[in-house]
C-alpha cells in the first residue's frame, strides 16, 4: 500500500494542475463599442473613446451595441459599410462646419439587456454637420439624443438604449454569435487538454495496476 500513494499522489496533482491551468468560462460585457471608418467600406476598432476623437470632414464613424468577449478581437463591427457618400452624399458642404457620417447598429435581440429590445432592427445613418473642433461625441450627440455616459466617461446609451446598465458582465451563454460569423471554441478546457488529463489519468492507472504486481 505505501508502495501505491506516491503513484496515485503524483497523479492527482499533475492532473490537478492541468485542470488548474484550464482557462476559466470566459465572461463578455455588454456595451456600446466604437469603430473608424476605412477605404472600402471596412470598420477598425477604435484607439479613442468618442469624447476624445476628434474626426475630420469626410470621416466615418460606427457603434455597434452587443455582447462580446474581447473589446478588440471578438466586439462586434456593425452591420452596415462605413460609405461616407452613402450617408453624408445629399448633405451640401457649409462653411465653417464639417460632415460626418454616423452609423449607430443597436444590435440583435439576443443581445439586449433583460426587458429591453433594440429600438431599430437594422443600423442607422446620420449625417452630422458639427464644427470643425467637434468631437465624435458632440456630433453622435447632434443626431442620437438622449446620450447616457457613466462617471468614468463610458458611453452607456445612445437614444436612449438601453434603458439601463452600462459594460454590465454577462456570463459566456449570453454572448450572441453573429449569424454569419463561424463558430468560436468556448472558454473552457479544450479539446488538447483534456485528452491530455485523460492520458494522465490512464498513465495513473497503468501505475498503479504495475505495483499492485509488484507487491503480490
Amino acid at each position: 500500500m505505501r508502495r501505491r500513494l506516491p503513484a496515485v499522489a503524483l497523479a492527482l496533482g499533475i492532473t490537478l494542475a492541468l485542470l488548474a491551468a484550464a482557462p476559466a468560462l470566459a465572461a463578455g460585457y455588454r456595451y456600446w463599442s466604437f469603430w473608424d471608418g476605412s477605404a472600402g467600406g471596412r470598420w477598425s476598432y477604435a484607439t479613442q473613446g468618442p469624447s476624445m476623437a476628434r474626426p475630420a470632414d469626410g470621416a466615418v464613424q460606427g457603434f455597434r451595441f452587443s455582447v462580446s468577449k474581447d473589446a478588440a478581437a471578438q466586439a462586434a463591427q456593425p452591420r452596415a459599410a462605413a460609405d461616407f457618400e452613402a450617408v453624408c452624399g445629399t448633405t451640401a458642404p457649409t462653411e465653417g462646419t464639417k460632415r460626418v457620417a454616423l452609423v449607430i447598429d443597436f444590435g440583435v435581440p439576443q443581445d439586449a439587456p433583460a426587458g429591453d429590445v433594440p429600438p431599430e432592427a437594422a443600423p442607422r445613418t446620420a449625417c452630422a454637420q458639427v464644427a470643425p473642433e467637434a468631437t465624435t461625441a458632440e456630433a453622435l450627440a447632434s443626431v442620437a439624443k438622449p446620450l447616457r455616459y457613466n462617471s468614468a466617461a463610458l458611453l452607456c446609451a445612445i437614444s436612449g438604449y438601453p434603458k439601463q446598465g452600462c459594460g454590465d458582465q454577462v456570463a459566456e451563454s449570453s454572448a450572441a454569435p453573429e449569424p454569419s460569423a463561424a463558430p468560436e471554441s468556448g472558454g473552457g478546457p479544450s479539446a488538447g487538454l483534456l485528452a491530455g488529463i485523460a492520458a494522465v489519468a490512464a498513465l495513473a492507472a497503468a501505475g498503479i495496476w504495475q505495483s499492485r504486481r509488484r507487491t503480490r
